[in-house]
């Protein structure tokens, strides 16, 4: 895909296209020099491409994505030397005047500067041409031209960079789809009264480079365009290592809204038990269309897939998600947990979605529990389950595995 080809598709700054930006600049130049048609061109290959093109009422003209043969336009012959940047009359040069696209257009006065990028290399040509020759311009108007064609060249460069930046984002995360990258980490969710995990939270981890949290991995996903193909990656990955534990704990995936209504879930899920998944729906993420998302949780939770809302109490949904999609679990955020026992505000918050649970026949997992104060104090409060670092961090599958035997021991 060319560069001009996703301008329309990636914002400037100020939240301005790119390719009206340079629409606007041609505009300028254009109407400063009183001529007819204003252009910037790309050279790809022998062609001359129109990639930005202002020409009111001669669109049948000039249009972009037309390309004429270097071969056949002046470009060369400028950057050669061998015709002006500036020509008010095409007439009295002899190499111009006899260029068959000088009648064929036709054009009477002429003025075209290059776009230099910064390593030298031309991009193409800020252009601007008239049918009627025009004795008036001058060096002025050239320095003109030139000013504005540098400002053209920067957003060309900048766009560039921002679309190879995004071309190695997506290499990068359909290499790690592929070819692999991904691994599961588990953190138990421990059932107070038993003392042992009655399940595990599935987290991803990667192992490609550049080594970071996996946070910003799926956020470089979403940028390129894959979030929910990497999430469905994750999954899958997460759910062939969970196999490996004992039927009698369950396992939670944390999946978008995106991820839920896709198409190639049921595939991702596979044949692992639906009696033993958790889809965990977390408040942060939005969603598009609830009733669309009950209608696929309703044929998932036939099966025995059960649903959870994590991260409750921190989101901007609020409530929304809890009271629109009825989950089987909710899971206080560790915003709510973490000092919960000195914190009379977090214990008031908390207190009202274990009531709610209570009321509405759902579970609450408490996260993020990092002291036995804490612990204690939820316990008090009617939490009968719950994950953090007090009750184990995120382990690969062998340390689970261990931690299940010594808790079967105890």
């Amino acid at each position: 895909m060319s560069l001009f080809d996703a301008l329309n598709q990636q914002a400037d700054r100020n939240g301005r296209d790119s390719a009206a930006m340079i629409g606007r600049m041609l505009q300028s130049v254009r109407e400063h020099l009183g001529m007819e048609v204003a252009y910037v061109s790309e050279f790809v290959g022998d062609d001359s491409v129109y990639r930005v093109v202002d020409a009111p009422g001669l669109e049948a003209l000039i249009k972009p994505g037309d390309r004429r043969s270097l071969d056949d336009v002046y470009c060369r012959h400028i950057l050669a030397g061998r015709l002006p940047e500036i020509i008010p009359d095409t007439s009295r040069l002899p190499l111009a005047a006899a260029m068959p696209i000088t009648r064929a257009v036709p054009i009477g006065s002429h003025a075209s500067v290059p776009l230099r990028m910064e390593d030298g290399s031309v991009f193409g040509m800020f252009c601007c041409l008239s049918p009627h020759a025009n004795d008036t311009l001058n060096d002025r108007d050239l320095q003109v031209m030139r000013a504005f064609a540098d400002l053209a060249a920067q957003q060309v460069g900048r766009d560039r960079a921002e679309r190879n930046g995004w071309a190695e984002k997506r290499a990068r995360i359909e290499r790690i789809i592929t070819e692999g990258g991904l691994e599961t980490f588990f953190q138990p969710i421990f059932d107070f009264s038993r003392a042992r995990p009655a399940g595990f939270e599935c987290l991803a981890r990667f192992s490609a480079e550049p080594r970071r949290s996996p946070d910003k991995w799926f956020n470089e996903a979403a940028e390129a365009g894959l979030g929910k193909e990497l999430e469905l990656a994750a999954i899958r990955v997460a759910l062939a290592t969970a196999r490996s534990l004992p039927d009698d704990v369950y396992v939670t995936i944390n999946a978008s809204a995106d991820a839920l209504l896709s198409p190639d879930l049921e595939t991702t899920l596979g044949s692992f038990d639906a009696n033993r998944l958790v889809l965990e729906l977390t408040e942060h993420a939005a969603v598009p269309a609830y009733d669309v998302l009950l209608n696929r949780l309703a044929s998932l939770r036939r099966d025995g897939v059960k649903l959870a809302i994590d991260d409750a109490g921190a989101g901007y949904a609020g409530l929304q998600h809890i009271v629109q999609l009825k989950p089987d679990l909710i899971k206080l955020d560790m915003t709510l947990t973490r000092n919960v026992d000195t914190d009379q505000a977090r214990r008031a918050l908390a207190s009202a979605l274990i009531f709610y649970a209570r009321e509405t026949g759902c579970q609450i997992v408490a996260e993020g529990i990092e002291t036995e104060a804490e612990l204690f104090t939820l316990k008090t409060l009617g939490v009968h389950r719950g994950q953090g670092y007090l009750l184990g961090r995120p382990t690969p599958l062998a340390d689970t595995i261990a931690l299940l035997d010594r808790a079967l021991a105890a």
